[in-house]
């Protein structure tokens, strides 16, 4: 079931689902992007032991406004130079103010690219899948089961999209994993608090007893430094994704390069 804070953000996403409806019924939603899309889960194996994922984000409820200054084209193409495997771009308008244009601005750095959102209607993949994305962000807690998760991947699948699903809990991983996720990103934040523990991830993934088959997991929220990186590539993550310590940084690509000599 979803939390208070993840209930407030649907809400937030209904007048925006309900546009996009209406625009799809009038024909206006544009066609599937059919410019290629490299390989998201590739990008982040041929990246190991440990990936770094760089995010641009410019606002979160928890610290409000980060960095509001740095256009999306630059942050991502200097994450680009230091070594990101791959790009997340935050769309979502009212509370970290992002754009979903962000990710159309960054294709010319030639990563591939997450659309991180709140998504959780079948017309937000359709909507995603009309843009350069190479992946879409599914939170677990967000819908009502297994079945109705695995129905968003397939359809993000058909259009070429992978699907990174997000779990908080053991309930979350069997949610993920009953609904055949390979892409599995581990939020350490703590959704009624609002702070994070890397030992969230620690123990998730001692609990999972590792990655599956041809699983790639991804530890979120929380990592600020190389030692934070090492923490998580110990722990057995093949990925960590960052956004505020590097928005927040003097030079993000600096900070995104320190990172990664943690994470090798």
């Amino acid at each position: 079931m979803a939390s208070g804070i993840l209930e407030r953000f649907r809400a937030a996403k209904l007048p925006e689902i309900e546009a996009l409806r209406e625009r799809e019924k009038r024909g206006q939603l544009p066609g599937f992007y059919l410019g290629g899309r490299p390989s998201f889960s590739d990008a982040l194996r041929a990246k190991g032991p440990l990936a770094v994922i760089g995010e641009y984000k410019r606002a979160s409820p928890s610290k409000g406004d980060i960095n509001l200054g740095i256009p999306a084209l630059d942050a991502c193409q200097a994450y680009a130079k230091a070594g990101a495997a791959a790009l997340s771009i935050l769309t979502e308008r009212d509370h970290f103010k992002g754009d979903p244009a962000f990710l159309t601005q960054c294709r010319p750095v030639g990563l591939p690219m997450l659309r991180k959102d709140f998504l959780f209607d079948e017309v937000q993949i359709r909507e995603t899948a009309a843009t350069p994305a190479s992946a879409l962000l599914l939170i677990a807690r967000m819908l009502p089961d297994a079945a109705a998760l695995a129905r968003l991947m397939a359809l993000a699948g058909a259009a070429g999209l992978e699907s990174v699903v997000e779990i908080f809990d053991t309930a979350d991983l069997a949610m993920a994993r009953e609904a055949g996720a390979l892409l599995i990103q581990v939020n350490n934040r703590d959704l009624d608090t609002l702070t994070t523990d890397l030992g969230n991830a620690e123990r998730l993934m001692e609990a999972a007893g590792g990655p599956r088959g041809n699983e790639v997991w991804i530890a979120a929220s929380g990592i600020t430094g190389p030692a934070d990186a090492a923490r998580m590539r110990r722990a057995g993550y093949g990925a960590i994704l960052v956004g505020t310590s590097l928005m927040a940084a003097r030079d993000p690509g600096a900070a995104l390069a320190a990172l990664a000599r943690g994470a090798a």
